[in-house]
C-alpha cells in the first residue's frame, strides 16, 4: 500500500520508512525542508511538504494514501504542553481525513504515561486525558468507531541504536560534562527499551494487521534498572557512579530529573501475541557499548 509517514526522516521514522520499503510498500513522507526532501529522494521516497501545524497539508497527505503512520513530534521540553496540543490537532486532522475509509492510522505514543510499580500492559489506559499524548491516544481509539482502523504504538523512553539522540545520549552528555554518572535513590527503578529496527517492525505490522482500537507496546526489554544504565555510562566514560537524592537530581539532570526516577516496567506480551512480533536487535546495554554511544 501507499503509506503517508510523518516524521519520515527522524530516528524512528527513517527506520519505519526502510521497513515499509523492504516489505513492498510505497511511502509518502512529510517534510519541512529541501534537505529532508533530498534525503527521502535518495531512498526513492516521495516528499510531501508541510508540518504538524499545517492541518490542510496533513489531511491531503492522508487522503492521498492507503494508510498513515504518525511519528512526528516536536521534542522541545520547554514548550511541552504546547507541543502536546499540536500533536493532538495533527492526529485530529489525520483521523478526520480517514474517517469512513477503513484505512489504517497508526500513531506513536509513550509508555511513560502509564508508569507504575508493576509492568504496564497494552490494556492500561492513561490515568487521565491530561497525561502527555493521552488525548491523541483517545482520539485514535475513538476514530476506530468511525471507520478508521486506528491503533497506538507506545514506545519506551529508550529507543536505541546507532544515531540515537534521545534520553540515553542526554544522560551520557550530562555525565561527561559533570564527571559523574548518577542514579536516583537505589537506582532500582526500571526503564523499558527497544532497538529502533524492532520498533519499526511493530509500526509496519500494526499498519498491516492491527485490530481497530488497539494499543500496542513496542517493548523488547520489560525494564532495565536505572542503576545498570548509570553503571554502563560510568564504564563507557571512565567516570564514577553514585546515588543522588531526589532533591539533588535536578542539578545534575536538568529537565530529565522528572524521568530518571520513574519506574516504568512495561510488558509487550499482548503485542507479541497479536502481531507475531519477536524482537531481534541487541539489548540496550550491549547497544550502548557497541554502537558509538561514548564517542566524543
Amino acid at each position: 500500500m501507499r503509506v503517508f509517514v510523518t516524521g519520515a526522516t527522524g530516528f524512528i521514522g527513517s527506520a519505519i520508512v526502510q521497513e515499509l520499503i523492504g516489505a513492498g510498500h510505497r511511502v509518502l513522507g512529510l517534510v519541512r525542508s529541501d534537505e529532508a526532501a533530498g534525503a527521502l529522494a535518495r531512498l526513492g521516497v516521495e516528499a510531501h511538504r508541510g508540518d504538524l501545524s499545517d492541518i490542510d497539508s496533513l489531511g491531503a497527505g492522508a487522503r492521498a494514501c492507503e494508510g498513515v503512520i504518525h511519528t512526528a513530534f516536536i521534542h522541545d521540553f520547554t514548550q511541552f504542553a504546547a507541543n502536546v496540543e499540536t500533536d493532538r490537532r495533527a492526529v485530529e486532522a489525520l483521523a478526520g481525513a480517514l474517517e469512513g475509509s477503513g484505512k489504517p492510522l497508526v500513531i506513536a505514543s509513550g509508555t511513560l504515561m502509564v508508569s507504575s510499580g508493576r509492568p504496564a500492559t497494552e490494556q492500561d489506559a492513561p490515568p487521565s486525558l491530561d497525561a502527555p499524548r493521552a488525548a491523541s491516544e483517545a482520539m485514535v481509539l475513538a476514530a476506530s468507531g468511525r471507520g478508521v482502523r486506528g491503533s497506538v504504538v507506545r514506545l519506551p523512553p529508550t529507543v536505541h541504536g546507532a544515531g540515537d539522540h534521545g534520553f540515553v545520549p542526554r544522560l551520557i552528555a550530562a555525565a561527561r560534562e559533570k564527571g559523574v554518572s548518577p542514579y536516583v535513590g537505589d537506582g532500582a527503578n526500571r526503564w523499558p527499551a527497544v532497538h529502533r529496527l524492532d520498533a519499526a517492525r511493530v509500526f509496519r505490522l500494526a499498519l498491516e494487521s492491527a485490530e481497530p482500537g488497539t494499543r500496542l507496546h513496542a517493548v523488547a526489554e520489560e525494564g532495565v534498572p536505572m542503576r545498570a544504565i548509570a553503571e554502563a555510562i560510568g564504564a563507557g566514560l571512565g567516570v564514577p557512579v553514585r546515588s543522588l537524592t531526589p532533591d539533588e537530581a535536578p542539578a545534575h539532570f536538568d529537565f530529565l530529573a522528572m524521568f530518571v526516577g520513574t519506574d516504568n516496567p512495561t510488558s509487550s506480551a499482548l503485542t507479541r501475541s497479536a502481531l507475531g512480533w519477536r524482537p531481534q536487535g541487541p539489548d540496550l546495554l550491549t547497544d550502548m557499548r557497541d554502537s558509538g554511544y561514548f564517542a566524543a
